[in-house]
């Protein structure tokens, strides 16, 4: 919305003073010209932005325009500058809104307890990009119109019409209670019902979303930790699906995350290695899997995988190896 972006420009030139029309405008995510016509609406309204010519030019407000507001100590500012990460928000379509209320929670601070808050600031790093074992997944977004919806839904309790396409299927639509959101490891998930049936539903495979007038048939009030726990629980442990204990190399980790239904219980093992507890579709999922990794990971549980991955390792040195010989080297 327009009003959000011009109080968002007003933000930035407060904190950050005299700012190009190309940095604004890539600050704000519009076009230089964009930013020129809500430069002139600022002026028209009263605001004390001017313009300064030359090669160092750019726009700024007036010297004294600035209105501090107290109420938050450098540790609550602090707190909120860190937490306030872009991953979660970004799954469920917040993104933007996180960005605007940063701004608003550094403008908020007195002038002399800025700097010192912003610099700590960046002396903390939440969910990087990288741990120390893989690179995580890449995060899902959502189309900003879609994610409304979803949202308008969920907190004003009405039904829901999403266009969903489940893996490997065309398109559907359907109608359902929404629960709540989660967003969990840079992937976003509503928390629904249908018919009375729990579902869960991937939040980037929503094409298209409507947020209906009929009040949705939910409890008033949810323990959505309770709620998404029980569901995982669930998950991992319906159909044929199989749990697996295994060691893998850390080039070889990413494998196994993006394979897996679900992994659990990370741990490091010594020389680049962590011990993995992952959930498998079946066990030909579980056996394929595995044997795709090679001697970059080792299977510890079920011993009936192993069995099955040391039949596979026989079968094929048996067919590969010199004549007379009976047996092959493993490697370390």
């Amino acid at each position: 919305m327009r009003a959000d972006r011009l109080v968002a420009l007003v933000l930035l030139l407060r904190q950050r003073g005299r700012l190009s029309a190309a940095t604004l405008a890539r600050e704000l995510e519009v076009s230089p010209r964009t930013v020129l016509r809500d430069i002139e609406a600022l002026s028209a309204a009263g605001v004390p932005v001017y313009a300064e010519r030359g090669r160092h030019g750019g726009f700024a407000l007036l010297p004294g325009f600035q209105s501090e507001l107290t109420g938050l100590g450098h540790d609550e500012a602090l707190a909120l500058l860190v937490a306030g990460t872009r991953r979660g928000a970004q799954v469920l379509g917040l993104g933007s809104a996180l960005a605007s209320a940063v701004l608003k929670v550094v403008d908020a601070l007195p002038a002399a307890a800025r700097g010192t808050a912003v610099a700590a600031a960046r002396r903390v790093l939440i969910e990087p990009e990288t741990d120390l074992l893989a690179r995580r997944l890449p995060d899902e977004e959502l189309p900003h119109g879609v994610a409304a919806q979803v949202r308008k839904a969920v907190f004003s309790g009405h039904k829901l019409r999403i266009s969903y396409a489940a893996v490997g299927q065309p398109p559907r639509e359907r109608v359902v209670d929404p629960v709540g959101l989660v967003a969990v490891r840079g992937q976003g998930y509503l928390l629904a019902t249908r018919s009375g049936e729990d579902r869960t539903y991937r939040m980037s495979r929503i094409l298209d979303a409507q947020e209906l007038d009929e009040p949705a048939h939910r409890p008033d009030t949810v323990d959505l930790e309770r709620t998404w726990q029980a569901r995982s629980t669930q998950f991992r442990t319906g159909g044929d699906s199989v749990h697996v204990r295994l060691r893998v190399a850390a080039a070889r980790r990413q494998e196994v995350m993006s394979t897996a239904l679900a992994v659990d219980a990370v741990e490091p093992d010594g020389d680049g290695w962590a011990r993995l507890e992952a959930v498998f579709q079946d066990a030909r999922h579980a056996t394929w899997a595995l044997w795709q990794l090679g001697v970059h990971a080792e299977a510890l549980e079920p011993e009936w995988l192993r069995a099955a991955l040391r039949e596979r390792a026989a079968a094929l040195a048996a067919r590969y190896g010199a004549p007379g010989v009976t047996g092959v080297q493993a490697e370390p």
